[in-house]
C-alpha cells in the first residue's frame, strides 16, 4: 500500500487524534452513558486503520509495534479478571468499591470509584489491543500474498509456525 495524497494524510494528522480522544471518552464514561469499554475500544482501534489507509504500509510498519498491542490486550484481560475478583466474598462481579465508599464524603464520586468503571477501562484496553492485532495481522497477510511470500513454499508459513 502506498500513501494517499497530501490532503488525506493532512486530514489524518488532524482528525486521527480526535478518534483516540473520543474513544477514550466513551471508555471513561461508559458506566453512566451509552457506550463502554468495548465500544470505546473499537473506536480507539479505528485510529490504526486510519493511519494504515492514509500513510500506507511502509509508514505503518515503521510506526506500529505488535508487541505493544499484545501487552495492552494482556493487561486488559488480567485487570478485568482482577477487578471481577475484588467482590469475591459476595459474588464475582460485585461492585465492591462503590458499595464500600457509599456512606462517605466520596459518595458524589461513586460512579468513578466503582468497580464497573474500572472494568470498562480494562475492557477498553483489551479491545484496543485485540482489534489492533487483527488490523496488523490482516495487513501482514495481505502484504504476504501481494508480494508472493504467501504463495506456497515455506516463507509464507513462517509467521504461523512460531
Amino acid at each position: 500500500m502506498k500513501p494517499l495524497s497530501v490532503v488525506v494524510t493532512s486530514i489524518c494528522d488532524i482528525f486521527a487524534w480526535f478518534i483516540v480522544v473520543f474513544g477514550v471518552y466513551v471508555i471513561n464514561n461508559g458506566h453512566s452513558t451509552p457506550g463502554g469499554g468495548f465500544q470505546g475500544g473499537a473506536i480507539t482501534a479505528t485510529f490504526l486503520s486510519f493511519v494504515l489507509v492514509a500513510y500506507g504500509g511502509s509508514h505503518f510498519k515503521q510506526w506500529v509495534r505488535e508487541g505493544v498491542y499484545g501487552l495492552l490486550e494482556f493487561v486488559g484481560l488480567v485487570a478485568f479478571f482482577i477487578f471481577g475478583c475484588l467482590g469475591f466474598p459476595n459474588s464475582f462481579f460485585y461492585n465492591s468499591l462503590a458499595i464500600a465508599y457509599g456512606a462517605t464524603p466520596l459518595s458524589e464520586w461513586i460512579p468513578y470509584c466503582g468497580t464497573i468503571s474500572l472494568m470498562n477501562v480494562a475492557v477498553g484496553f483489551e479491545v484496543v489491543g485485540a482489534l489492533s492485532i487483527v488490523v496488523i495481522t490482516m495487513y501482514e497477510s495481505i502484504h504476504m500474498v501481494s508480494t508472493g511470500e504467501g504463495m506456497g513454499g515455506e516463507r509464507g508459513h513462517d509467521r504461523f509456525n512460531r
